[in-house]
């Protein structure tokens, strides 16, 4: 490897005999010490400072090949301790071991989160015998003679390899022991990373990917005397997989992709600033981390895409999210190889959809708007999944339900009133205002059996169509004009309370400019005296159903609000560990599991972030009044990129609107925690002391609360706001 790294520097310097070195950026290092990302690792990731130019996983060191199992042995064997218990749903197993089955089964859905993680789950179930069969229909339901070891194990497995990799990224960013070692002894010993790597989550798979990508972006700057060599290119290959791995399984990887993206522009640079590369040198540099770092992750991204469309090729709970067109493909859905008739006509039976994304169907029920919320008349809203109650039957505008033996086709201007089929009132609106879009008016079922008045009178409009034009079914986008109130059917996107079962608002807008809330096409239609066609043409391609599924997840991430009575956690809880988050049980009689990190050990990571900054602002002044910080290891040894790692893992959620949860910090924890290990604040036995006090967390108690004193928690709930 060193006689590689100096036959690459010796065609370096022959290819820039004519250029002359300078000590600019020796000087510019000098001059910024704490936020240069590319030249803060004790000059490793600029000159590598290595004794053979490029170091070996271990950081050179051989007391790290003894202590490395070490970790590796401790992290096992804490994080698949009792990873049966308990034997049942525990949290957002839920949804996470669900989405698993509905792999294995290879049914649709829908989540608002990429597939990488789930699809992973559903794997590893498959692959140790789960059959997809059980339902997980809430917490709490035992697995029974279900095989679930796989799944949680799965993520126990990914969740170990986390002190793992904070180990050798702290080796390789400080060439410390001791600071390797304290960085593995926080996340060894922390209940919070056991407890969330113990079940079928998302979070240990996130973290994973989060992990081995700051891990190979370290490794890769340590190759820069070695630039275009294999260990070079390996490093850099594995950055890209780890950057796709981890958008793969949440958008919260955009923020891993952020730090690597800021630390490669800082790396390129530097390089610029580099005399003895010439142009094309720096433009081989660039094109090799657009090849890595952009077009690698964005091919594996697309591709897990892909997978995930074939994989799951039947009609399932997520059909309604999507498009007709989009759901057209999938077997078992009512679209699919479908045939109907073409144009819309009197008589028939229709669903109509909403052409917004999440739009959801044309819908009512039985149940009236409450009291105070426009006029006691019958529900209607938009719902995403298919049900009868989508259903509405299409009539004259002069109420005669009678249907000749040739129906007549409906066209563009025509006025019609929709009849909703379960509960026979008609579609309705006046000027009362909106639920909660409150300059768009009411939209109700009023009347019964035909009988109603003028205010149910809509008016068909096909986008782009002159009077006369036919209406296509699934083709013709068009609108719903309300006559006596000159507003038109809107879809606002908005989920209603619990007394409209959290269903998505509609109302009539009556700003009239066109838009994908205000566009309906219709999408069912059944009428026995038309002939039918087929709809295999309409399926789309695979750029069209990747563009719309992530507008869909997007859309519903953002959708995502707290519900009546549910916690809502707040940023600043958590790097206090204010509160925690209950996975399991209630009463003294349950099976109880609580998720909270480590108190001593997130506490100190706190304190480490506060003294970075002072030591940071200290050799700011010190560096400005002319001193040298030779002796200011820390700040010289990657702090600065732990800590903008910390930043951006945090930060941003400050300004999301979307309901939040403790388990959200963890990714920011690990970066704290890399942090502390690196300041040697912490040392390692009495970390492991705090967690044999609060390993219960973690492992699951019964018995008797912790304000009793015979609990075994009894006398550790030091904030009242921690719920075990």
């Amino acid at each position: 490897m060193a006689e590689e790294c100096a036959t690459l520097s010796k065609n370096q310097m022959d290819n820039t005999l004519l250029r002359h070195r300078k000590h600019s950026a020796s000087l510019k290092r000098a001059q910024n010490p704490v936020t240069h990302l590319s030249k803060t690792q004790d000059d490793t990731l600029s000159s590598n400072g290595t004794t053979d130019g490029c170091s070996d996983l271990y950081g050179g060191q051989t007391s790290s090949k003894v202590l490395l199992p070490v970790v590796a042995g401790i992290s096992f064997s804490t994080r698949m301790y009792k990873i049966l218990e308990p034997p049942h749903v525990c949290w957002d197993e839920t949804h996470f071991g669900k989405m698993g089955s509905y792999y294995i089964n290879r049914t649709f859905f829908f989540d608002v989160h990429p597939p990488l993680g789930k699809m992973l789950i559903g794997l590893a179930g498959y692959m140790t015998g789960y059959d997809g069969s059980f339902p997980f229909v809430k917490p709490g339901d035992r697995y029974e003679h279900h095989n679930y070891w796989g799944m949680r194990g799965f993520c126990a497995l990914l969740g170990s390899f986390l002190p793992i990799l904070a180990y050798l990224t702290v080796l390789e960013l400080s060439r410390s022991q001791t600071a390797a070692l304290i960085t593995a002894c926080l996340l060894l010993f922390d209940t919070g990373c056991i407890t969330i790597s113990q079940y079928i989550l998302l979070d240990p798979i996130l973290m994973f990917f989060i992990m081995t990508a700051v891990l190979s972006m370290v490794k890769f700057h340590q190759q820069a005397q070695c630039a275009f060599s294999a260990s070079w290119w390996l490093w850099l290959g594995l950055t890209g997989i780890s950057l796709a791995g981890a958008l793969g399984v949440k958008f919260v990887g955009l923020f891993v992709i952020t730090l690597v993206g800021l630390n490669t522009v800082s790396d390129l640079w530097r390089l610029l600033g580099d005399l003895k590369l010439s142009l094309v040198d720096i433009a081989k540099h660039l094109i090799a981390r657009v090849c890595g770092l952009i077009l690698l992750p964005l091919f594996l991204y697309v591709t897990i895409f892909a997978v995930h469309f074939v994989v799951l090729n039947k009609s399932g709970p997520g059909d309604g999210f999507f498009s007709s067109a989009f759901q057209s493909r999938l077997i078992g859905n009512n679209l699919h190889n479908a045939s109907m008739p073409e144009y819309l006509a009197y008589g028939s039976t229709i669903t109509i959809k909403n052409l917004r994304i999440a739009g959801g169907y044309l819908h009512s029920h039985w149940h009236l708007y409450p009291e105070g919320v426009g006029a006691r008349q019958q529900q209607v809203t938009a719902y995403l999944h298919k049900d009868f109650n989508n259903l509405w039957l299409v009539h004259k505008h002069d109420y005669n339900n009678s249907h000749p033996e040739n129906p007549d086709l409906v066209r563009h201007g025509d006025i019609v009133r929709l009849e909703h089929k379960e509960t026979t009132r008609s579609l309705h609106s006046h000027l009362h205002e909106a639920p909660l879009t409150k300059k768009h008016f009411q939209v109700t079922g009023y009347g019964i059996n035909g009988t109603g008045d003028s205010n149910d009178l809509w008016q068909i409009q096909v986008s782009g169509g002159r009077r006369g034009d036919l209406v296509k079914v699934l083709r013709s986008k068009i609108r719903l004009f309300h006559r006596a109130t000159g507003c038109v059917l809107y879809s606002s996107g908005k989920t209603l309370p619990k007394w409209g079962w959290e269903q998505v608002e509609v109302t009539c807008s009556p700003y009239l400019k066109e838009t994908p809330s205000s566009q309906w096409n219709i999408e069912d239609h059944v009428n026995p005296k038309l002939p039918n066609i087929s709809l295999s043409v309409l399926k789309p391609h695979f750029l069209e159903i990747l563009i719309e599924s992530h507008i869909v997840m997007l859309r519903g991430n953002s959708g995502l609000k707290p519900k009546d009575n549910e916690m809502n956690s707040k940023p600043w809880h958590w790097p206090i560990n204010y509160q925690g988050l209950r996975f399991s049980g209630v009463n003294k009689t349950d099976y109880r599991v609580y998720l909270l990190g480590n108190p001593v050990v997130w506490w100190i990571n706190l304190v480490s972030l506060v003294l970075y900054l002072l030591m940071a602002a200290v050799a700011s002044i010190t560096v400005q009044r002319g001193f040298s910080l030779e002796h200011l290891r820390v700040l010289r040894s990657g702090g600065g990129l732990l800590l903008l790692g910390w930043l951006l893992h945090y930060t941003p959620f400050y300004a999301m609107g979307r309901v939040l949860y403790y388990h959200h910090y963890f990714p920011a924890m690990l970066f704290s925690s890399m942090l502390t290990g690196r300041l040697y604040v912490f040392p390692c036995f009495p970390n492991s002391t705090i967690f044999y006090l609060f390993h219960p967390l973690s492992y699951g108690m019964t018995g008797p609360l912790a304000h009793n004193p015979k609990s075994h928690m009894a006398g550790l709930k030091w904030m009242d706001s921690w719920e075990f």
